[in-house]
Order: structure tokens, then sequence, then C-alpha cells
């Protein structure tokens, strides 16, 4: 059978920030779309949206909205995916999940293409874009873990108000001007917007991100364990993570610290690596102060690596510094690059 040369797609949550971007990076990239339907939620359906320098009507999200769609693109919430996803695939499309509604689900590929593209022919109609802490960090120690092996990552997260949604974003302007107006800071979003109480971001730091498990982490730093070690195939890898949300607008970056098996590995082992890794920006001289930062890596592709040392008591031990654009490598670019795989390979 011939593969087909163009694709009808959907975009599911394309009135959002995520699904903006995706929209964006789809014309940039000239995917070859042939018919792309934009869906929502009720609440947003009739507005116009422009893809491509024409306008698209947005349409409320429904199971026959996925008739005749090859490849749909989610990213509208969990409870959205649980319930639209199976739909689309009942209908034949491929969908690409940008949300933690399947990603641990075993019959699930969770995928980062430059870690572990070949997971995507194993799909069952769904595919799942990790975390975007986690495609980061994975995206920057995969290179390590296949020269040097790698026996444990602990991460500490330092994460933009843009992973809590636009809203977020717009709170810490309104309690930056209340700050330096020596005004009491309305908090009704972070930590978390569903539960009972709220602090302030600006100028502070909140060391929660997603609700609370039994055992003492969050939700979010539960995904970034969990999916660490299945996006890197090894579930013996010890993991560790603190999340922490900062008063920025976009990227998030991390410190790291790794142990890798092989013994007498440098600095500079690391960085001959890092440099000709795929998808990753090399930016390490403290001479020149030069290393990432969240300004300078918004609005990019790539995850920047810097600040690589070794450890001064584990002689298996080292520190990255590991900063990307959350909405960009950390969300929409992953997932349109999954999308972009999948027809390259004629893994539909």
């Amino acid at each position: 059978m011939t593969a087909k040369t163009t694709y009808n797609v959907a975009v599911v949550g394309a009135t959002g920030a995520v699904g903006q971007k995706i929209l964006k990076l789809l014309a940039e990239k000239e995917f070859p779309v042939n018919e792309i339907k934009l869906l929502s939620s009720k609440r947003s359906a009739g507005k116009i949206v422009a893809f491509n320098h024409k306008d698209v009507t947005i349409e409320e999200a429904t199971p026959e909205s996925f008739e005749g769609i090859d490849i749909a693109l989610f990213s509208a919430g969990g409870s959205v995916s649980k319930q639209l996803a199976p739909e689309a695939v009942k209908r034949g499309a491929v969908v690409v999940d940008n949300t933690s509604a399947y990603r641990m689900a075993e019959d699930v590929p969770l995928v980062v293409p430059e870690v572990n593209n070949d997971a995507i022919k194993d799909h069952n109609g769904i595919i799942a874009n990790p975390n975007c802490s986690t495609i980061q960090m994975v995206t920057a120690l995969k290179p390590i873990k296949d020269r040097f092996g790698l026996k444990r990552v602990i991460v500490s997260t330092y994460q933009a108000v843009s992973g809590a949604g636009t809203q977020a974003a717009i709170e810490l302007q309104q309690q930056a001007r209340q700050f330096i107006n020596n005004e009491e800071l309305e908090a009704n979003i972070l930590p978390v917007k569903g539960e009972e109480k709220h602090y302030p971001i600006a100028f502070n730091a909140l060391p929660q991100i997603d609700v609370f498990n039994e055992n003492g982490y969050t939700f979010e730093e539960m995904k970034m364990i969990n999916e660490t070690k299945k996006i890197l195939g090894d579930q013996d890898l010890s993991v560790a993570a603190t999340c922490v949300r900062l008063p920025f607008f976009t990227s998030h970056a991390e410190s790291v610290y790794i142990e890798v098996e092989k013994a007498g590995v440098t600095v500079q082992d690391l960085w001959k690596e890092l440099e000709s890794a795929d998808g990753v920006i090399l930016e390490d001289d403290p001479a020149t102060q030069t290393y990432p930062t969240p300004l300078s890596a918004a609005d990019k592709e790539a995850v920047f690596v810097g600040r690589v040392r070794k450890d001064l008591d584990n002689e298996n031990g080292f520190h990255l510094w590991v900063v990307s654009d959350n909405l960009l490598k950390g969300a929409a670019l992953n997932t349109v690059q999954i999308a972009q795989s999948i027809i390259k390979n004629n893994w539909l």
C-alpha cells in the first residue's frame, strides 16, 4: 500500500498555550497537513484561530470529531484525553497525548525522540508525551548513560509558572505589582489551584508542584521518577526528585546529580558526549561565566547543559545544570517531533 503524503490532523486543546505552540510548529516545520481540525471545549467553540495564514474555526471536541483523522495531538488535560483518545483511536487516528493520562500505561510508549524513538513503532494507537521536566533531563542523560552507564539520579527543579498555565503567569504579574506597591499579595492558584491553601509566587519559591502522595513526594516528583525509568528502560535506576516553582515565566531549570557506572570518567568525557548528542547544546565555560539560564533558553528548541563538574567526594559523581523551554521541547515540540517520526517511518 502506498504511504500517504499528506495527513488529516486534529489538535485537541487548540486554544491553550501548548496547543498554540503546536499549531505554530506544524506551520513552521511544514508538517504535511491535508486538512486540520482544531478542537477544544464547548466554551471555546466558534472562536477563530489562524493556521498557516488561514482562519480556522474551533470546534467542540466530540467522539465524532475524529472521523477521517490520521493524527490527533492532544493537549487539553488528562480527563479529556481519557475520554476522547480511545474514541480517536477507534476511528483510525494515532494519538500523541501531551497529558499524564497514559504515560505509565504498559502498552503505551512514552517517547522522547532523541532518546527512545524506536518505541513509537510499538504503539497501539496512543503515544504519550512525557512530563516537561522529565523530557529535558533524559535528553541530557541519555548520551551519558549510553557511554558510561548510570546508577543514580538526584534532581532539583526550578520550574517556570507557565507550567501551571496561563492564569498562574497572570497571577505572578499581578502579585509583582502588588509587592512593588506594598500591597497584600493575593494568591488563588499556586501551588495547586484545586487545593484549599495557596501561596504567593512573586519573589518566592514554592516546593510543591501538584498534589502530595502518601509517600511525601508530589505527583510531579513521582512523574519524574517513574517516567525517567520508563524512558531510559531501567527500572533499577535510582531516581529522586524535588520539584520547585519559581517566579519566572518560561523555561525550566534543573540541578542534576548523577553517578555513572564506569570508573575514571572525566568532565571532558561528559562534555564530548553532550556536544555530539541530538537536541543538546553544551554551554559550559566558567572562565567566561557561560551557562544556560531560563531567559537564554526561552523560545529555543534545544536542551541546554552547563555547570558540568565532578563531585568532590564521589569519584563517579557529577553535577549538571539543565535548562529548556518547557512549552517547546517540554511539550509542543516533543509532540510534533513524535508526529514527524510517525509519518517519516510510516508508523501510523
